[in-house]
């Protein structure tokens, strides 16, 4: 470490952090400034995770709960101590994440910051006719309408794919998922008298069908047991459609696809809200219009609002609004569900509920939240991590980009390399330190690539016609084949309505994005890329057994956590508890199982290598083709026992794309690729896609970073701006005419980029 971290004074300003040895991190000790900005650096898998959240948020959190009564502790169970020697000084620390925010229909832009209950206030004061006080205004209480219970949609279910008509009850008639013919739910539909469980459904009466389709919730007793029956289309509603389907299981998911559709209600035309909330009105608009109006143009309505009596409040609002659109986001709209936002934008929103806390001396977690922002956004970003700086608070930022590394008052660098090669601090100290340093990091900093001097030549091209899908402009544009096009453009332009949404369909098109990937707590990258089976028939094959005695989810798993490795527990009021198992160590499989070795090394040791390690240890044909390819997307230090839920978006898109490498295809769309990339990683992530390019294929990538847009073949730059300002075409051209003539955002910063 350099001696440029003694520039640290006083002890009761600092973070000490002493002995870090969670995950890969090898003995750290370091202090860290309190009241500064603070980046940390290094390639992916070096350790900046393990330091920041693993040991530093974490233990400030474990601390914090260790307040509670042990009446409360005993539910919410204690997190384990980080492995660390000592951390000092530490302050209460918020985490802001990129995990999405929750999916529940009911949560919008505006119940999550606050917005929409400011609004409901000022339109409960000033609002002609007034509807009552601000609950009168809410979607989630006695505002709702009462058509659609507040959601604004309603579904209607396909009676065929509920009920087999030519089976009785008892014979399996009810084909809904979890309504086995000897479980509960069948049983008291079976118990109910309304209709003869032995009768083939094709033969009951109109009354008969009705009952057991739709016949409200009643009361009566069953066996002696009091209980509710209701009419199985009721219950599917309530059971399934009345939640979020993202987060059901897959067979949930396709159940609910089959036999659900739905459409804006009619009663309150998708607004949510009851006639006398609707008919309540300022300056001739009422609170759902307000609520579907982008925010930097309801912030500029609020603006003309004057209304002595609610200053305080408006203030509060016209506050949040502005920090919506100085952070980029103010081309959302107040009604937009929560679960609709992408991780960046997530992100960016939790960053606003906490500009206005009146909290200070508070440690402020960020992962990497530059993801998803043009180098335009990126400005805005900055400004609002400094800000949150001077209010006295102590900001941790993990990140890649030079231009948030470049306002940092000190930078700690990991590495140098990822998992077992990485956990160490690097340099320590200022960026001029860190650009002097010799370090990867440092000697990437004013790393920039060159434009192409001969972009490769196109014939071909896919044709966009007249795309009008949400904010894009009647938008008409050729995407050149077999080329690197590079479709960039401010957070909100229209990238992905262009793309996705208007893109003609074709089979020969691969989309690898950053959408979480379905499997549970047990899937990892061995189990999804499909390396489990030769890994499996490898131990097989040496030590003379069946193969599924080396699967977690088989015969060879640990009977007490059933092979997860942890046992966790479920909290009905917040989130688990997870701890290791103590009968398997967190090994995840039997005794038994871990003495049968794989030249020397058993399933468990296995499992806990990185990718690269497995690489070098596999000779297997199969095997080693599969690790090739994850080696080649950047993801060597990923160990392959790694949980699917704690890859990062760029991960999984990465980890998607070695799969499809693997098929024959001939366009690939990529969405910001270079999420969670470190800046040495970026070249390598180019020569990818150049591989892609020669081999013939067709490479479409939504990205903001600049090195690849610099490596582009074609640029297709949307804007000017966000939202309802965005949704045009503004050029398309090589990088090296955007740079020499074009006068867009994107332009701008590019040609700052190459000219430096």
């Amino acid at each position: 470490m350099r001696a440029e971290q003694r520039h640290v004074a006083d002890s009761h300003d600092v973070i000490e952090v002493r002995g870090a040895r969670e995950n890969n991190l090898r003995d750290v000790s370091l202090e860290l400034p309190k009241r500064r900005l603070t980046v940390f650096t290094g390639v992916s898998g070096s350790g900046k995770s393990s330091l920041v959240f693993g040991t530093i948020a974490a233990e400030s959190q474990r601390m914090i709960n260790e307040t509670y009564s042990a009446f409360l502790q005993s539910f919410m169970g204690s997190p384990s101590r980080p492995d660390v020697d000592s951390l000092r000084n530490l302050s209460a620390a918020i985490v802001v994440d990129q995990e999405r925010m929750g999916a529940n229909s009911r949560s919008t832009l505006g119940t999550a910051t606050d917005a929409y209950t400011m609004l409901r206030i000022v339109f409960s004061r000033v609002g002609v006719p007034s509807a009552g006080s601000a609950l009168a205004y809410s979607f989630n209480g006695e505002g709702m309408c009462p058509a659609c219970e507040g959601i604004g949609k309603v579904s209607t279910i396909d009676v065929a794919g509920l009920i087999d008509p030519d089976r009785s009850i008892n014979e399996g008639a009810i084909t809904v998922p979890g309504f086995s013919v000897d479980g509960w739910y069948v049983k008291g539909y079976a118990d109910a008298g309304f209709f003869d469980p032995a009768k083939p459904v094709r033969d009951f009466t109109a009354g008969e069908l009705d009952d057991l389709l739709h016949k409200p919730a009643t009361k009566m007793k069953l066996n002696g047991i009091n209980t509710t029956y209701e009419g199985l289309v009721p219950r599917v509603q309530r059971m399934y459609l009345a939640k979020d389907r993202d987060s059901a299981q897959p067979h949930i998911r396709a159940f609910i696809d089959r036999v659900a559709t739905f459409a804006a209600c009619a009663a309150c035309g998708g607004s949510r809200l009851k006639p006398e909330a609707l008919a309540s009105r300022i300056a001739g608009r009422n609170i759902a219009e307000c609520s579907a109006m982008q925010v930097s143009d309801l912030a500029a309505f609020l603006r003309e609002l004057h209304e002595p009596s609610i200053a305080p409040v408006l203030t509060g609002l016209r506050q949040t609004l502005d920090s919506l659109v100085e952070i980029g986001l103010g081309y959302l709209s107040l009604d937009r569900e929560s679960g609709t936002l992408s991780g960046g934008e997530a992100q960016r929103v939790k960053m606003v509920r906490h500009l206005g806390s009146a909290l200070t001396d508070v440690t402020y977690v960020f992962d990497e939240p530059t993801i998803g922002l043009h180098p335009h956004d990126i400005q805005r970003m900055n400004t609002l991590l400094l800000r949150l700086r001077d209010k006295g608070n102590t900001v941790l930022v993990v990140e890649h980009k030079p231009e948030t590394i470049a306002i940092a008052d000190h930078v700690v660098d990991l590495g140098p390399g990822a998992g077992p090669a990485g956990g160490q601090v690097c340099f320590a100290g200022t960026v001029a330190g860190l650009r002097a340093s010799g370090t990867l990091t440092g000697r990437h900093l004013d790393h920039r690539v060159s434009l192409r001097d001969e972009p490769r030549s196109f014939s071909d091209t896919l044709s966009i016609k007249g795309a009008s899908l949400h904010n894009l402009r009647d938008v008409s544009v050729d995407i050149p084949l077999g080329v690197l096009t590079v479709v960039t453009g401010v957070a909100g332009s229209g990238k992905s309505s262009l793309i996705y949404g208007s893109m003609p369909r074709r089979d020969d098109v691969v989309v690898v994005d950053q959408s979480a990937i379905r499997g549970s707590r047990r899937s990892n990258p061995a189990t999804y890329t499909g390396l489990l089976d030769p890994v499996r028939t490898a131990f097989a094959k040496a030590n003379k057994v069946k193969a599924a005695l080396f699967s977690a989810n088989s015969e060879g798993a640990c009977p007490n956590c059933k092979g997860l490795g942890l046992v966790y527990v479920d909290l009905a009021m917040m989130a688990g508890v997870a701890s290791v198992c103590e009968e398997c160590e967190g090994k995840r499989f039997t005794p038994e199982v871990l003495t049968y070795k794989l030249r020397g090394r058993d399933i468990s040791e296995v499992l806990a290598m990185s990718v690269s390690e497995a690489r070098d240890f596999f000779t297997e044909k199969q095997a080693r083709a599969v690790l090739d390819r994850l080696v080649d997307v950047g993801l060597g230090y990923v160990s392959l026992g790694q949980p699917l839920t704690t890859l990062s978006g760029g991960e999984r898109q990465r980890l998607k794309l070695a799969i499809h490498m693997a098929e024959k295809a001939a366009t690939y769309i990529l969405d910001e690729p270079t999420t969670g990339l470190h800046l040495a990683d970026v070249d390598q992530l180019l020569a990818l896609l150049d591989r892609l390019v020669d081999d013939g294929n067709t490479v479409i990538v939504i990205e903001h970073h600049q090195a690849v847009m610099a490596h582009a073949d074609w640029i297709i730059d949307l804007g000017p701006g966000a939202g309802q300002d965005g949704g045009r075409i503004v050029f398309t051209g090589t990088p090296r005419e955007l740079v020499a003539s074009a006068q867009t955002l994107t332009a701008e910063h590019l040609r700052e980029y190459v000219s430096r």
